[in-house]
């Protein structure tokens, strides 16, 4: 049943010009070939609102006549009374009618002076605005989800409408129209209130890039790095990727490093105290003196009264290694973030682009005879066992080195040396003088690229083709395949998906080592892992700010201010990695990753 509200007498409105505005955007694909509308249409398109005039808008949007805020709407059974139509019950889902709002040319609506607007109707009748009946938009189903119990924080409502180019138009123009429309309250009021009622006009106007998921980090929805996962959820290619990105949006690391900031905090607070009462005091932790950092503990050695740097100089020990420890796993998260490169290089006329279009599935490089043919790095993207690579098809390796390949060589991951197997001799000595130039070229402190050396796997190409195989016996250990029949591709793809894996798993923690399980980890955090540079940049501050306050520590109390300084450095980089500390700087960068309607 709809809502009945009173006629109100609207002379003297009092407006919120401080009222933040209401966002709308599409939030999915859908809205045809339009890039502003998301692309190719889909079967449903997701329209998404937030804002406090979200639940005004879709009153709007399912009135079948006009709401203009001045009691125009009557109903013929409640003479002098608006019916306002009944919301959809909150997170509960309602295939309801969408009305255009935009009054047309070819209305009874359009007033005698050429005016669209329905707060100025002119001499129109009460009656006759009852008869006008608003143009359908489409059929869609309406959610509604109250604010603070939402994503962002405020009010939000979505409309799951078809997805052709016209609907969605349609629907985010009529969102455009309602900017500036005249409303009153939303809630049900008693027919004797007309006087001083409040008005305000809705604020309607398209979301910028990432505004949803920055209303909702303003609002505490969201932490730093879970706003950093959400935006790696929505790009992530591969099941692996997904699975990360999922473990930092439920909140690990965050957890991970709120609960290593809340053991500094305490070493802080000890250290203070005995700044502030002198080094005569003996002060101690709580009972259980332990370092809580998982399931298991690390005991902290109990004398019946230690002075405040005995008791704090294990706990910041473990902390340092467990983030050393963190700082080691490091290129993992973010090789799987980012994805691996592979650079297949060789000969010209190996067969490179033949191995690259056998393993993309499809042809995406030029296959000729002629040598030489691949002028340019040829790329594909293939899911290798979870894993995004990027496979780089390079220009034939010639006695003049060449820049292209000798670059993808430099930048790769991996590198896949192709040999053609009736002239393996040059082949292998091309493919490793081109490595050997690579390698010489990466800068030791550059943790973006691994030593490529260690990550070669050669293949030997067109064993069909070979009648005596006995020499190659004699060559480096590779893979012996034949692209234009297959033969030996399958054990190859395996072996390069093992590589791949072994690249960003950590297989070398079994799980033998309870020290390192018990500092490693807070309770909650399993397999958190920094997946991004900034991530690193911190933790890696934090724990050097960690080793000089125990360097500062063995110098005794003349050096304790120093100390305290270090563990709050510590504190302060770690809380910058969540967004505790003031992040302002970054904020702009990260929302503007996320694309609009997100």
């Amino acid at each position: 049943m709809d809502t009945i509200r009173g006629n109100n007498d609207m002379n003297n409105n009092i407006y919120n010009d401080d009222e933040e505005d209401t966002i709308f955007a599409l939030s999915s694909g859908g809205g045809g070939a339009s890039s502003s509308l998301g692309g190719g249409a889909t079967a449903v398109a997701v329209i998404r609102m937030s804002g406090p005039c979200a639940f005004d808008a879709l009153r709007e949007l399912l009135s079948p006549h006009p709401l203009s805020g001045d009691g125009d709407y009557e109903d013929e059974s409640n003479e002098g009374t608006e019916v306002i139509p009944k919301l959809p019950k909150a997170r509960m889902a309602s295939l309801r009618t969408l009305y255009d709002p935009i009054i047309g040319n070819d209305s009874p609506a359009r007033v005698a002076d050429g005016s669209d607007d329905i707060n100025d109707l002119g001499s129109w009748s009460r009656r006759n605005r009852l008869r006008r009946r608003r143009d359908p938009l489409d059929s869609a189903l309406v959610l509604t989800f109250p604010g603070p119990n939402s994503f962002t924080g405020q009010d939000i409502v979505e409309l799951h409408c078809h997805g052709s180019r016209g609907v969605v138009k349609g629907v985010l123009d009529a969102l455009s129209s309602l900017d500036m429309r005249k409303i009153t309250t939303t809630a049900a009021v008693p027919a004797t209130a007309a006087s001083g009622t409040k008005a305000r006009r809705m604020r309607l106007r398209p979301a910028d890039p990432g505004e949803f998921t920055q209303r909702a980090y303003a609002n505490g929805k969201l932490g730093l790095v879970e706003v950093e996962a959400l935006s790696d959820l929505i790009v992530a290619d591969t099941s692996k990727q997904r699975k990360q990105a999922l473990q930092q949006f439920d909140g690990r690391l965050s957890r991970l490093y709120q609960g290593w900031r809340s053991e500094l905090v305490k070493g802080l607070a000890h250290a203070e105290a005995v700044i502030d009462f002198g080094d005569d005091e003996t002060l101690s932790f709580d009972d259980d003196d332990e370092v809580d950092s998982g399931d298991d503990v690390i005991a902290v050695a109990d004398d019946g009264g230690m002075t405040v740097w005995g008791t704090i100089r294990p706990r910041i020990t473990a902390l340092r290694e467990a983030m050393d420890r963190h700082l080691a796993d490091a290129s993992r998260g973010e090789l799987l973030r980012d994805g691996l490169r592979i650079a297949i290089v060789g000969r010209p006329n190996a067969g490179k682009s033949s191995l690259l279009n056998l393993l993309a599935g499809r042809d995406a490089a030029i296959v000729s005879s002629t040598p030489g043919t691949t002028r340019d790095v040829v790329e594909v993207i293939l899911d290798l066992g979870g894993v995004r690579c990027t496979l780089l098809d390079t220009a034939g390796v010639r006695e003049e080195t060449d820049g292209g390949a000798r670059v993808a060589a430099r930048d790769a991951h991996i590198i896949v040396g192709v040999v053609d197997a009736s002239d393996c001799v040059r082949g292998f000595d091309a493919v490793k003088e081109l490595i050997d130039t690579a390698t010489s070229e990466i800068n030791e402190d550059d943790d973006d690229t691994l030593t490529v050396a260690k990550n070669v796997l050669y293949v030997m190409n067109k064993i069909d083709l070979v009648e005596d195989s006995g020499h190659l016996s004699r060559m480096p250990p590779s893979f012996g395949i034949s692209c234009a029949t297959s033969e030996g591709v399958e054990s190859f793809l395996c072996s390069l998906t093992e590589k791949a894996l072994s690249m960003v798993s950590n297989d070398d923690d079994d799980g033998s080592d309870p020290t390192r399980s018990a500092i490693l980890s807070v309770e909650g955090t399993e397999g958190a892992v920094i997946t991004r540079a900034r991530h690193r940049r911190h933790v890696e501050a934090a724990s050097e700010a960690l080793a000089r306050f125990e360097h500062l520590s063995d110098q005794g109390y003349m050096a304790l201010d120093l100390a305290a300084e270090e563990l709050r450095l510590a504190a302060s980089e770690l809380g910058r990695v969540t967004g505790a500390i003031d992040v302002e700087n970054i904020l702009d960068v990260l929302f503007a990753d996320f694309c609009i309607g997100k």
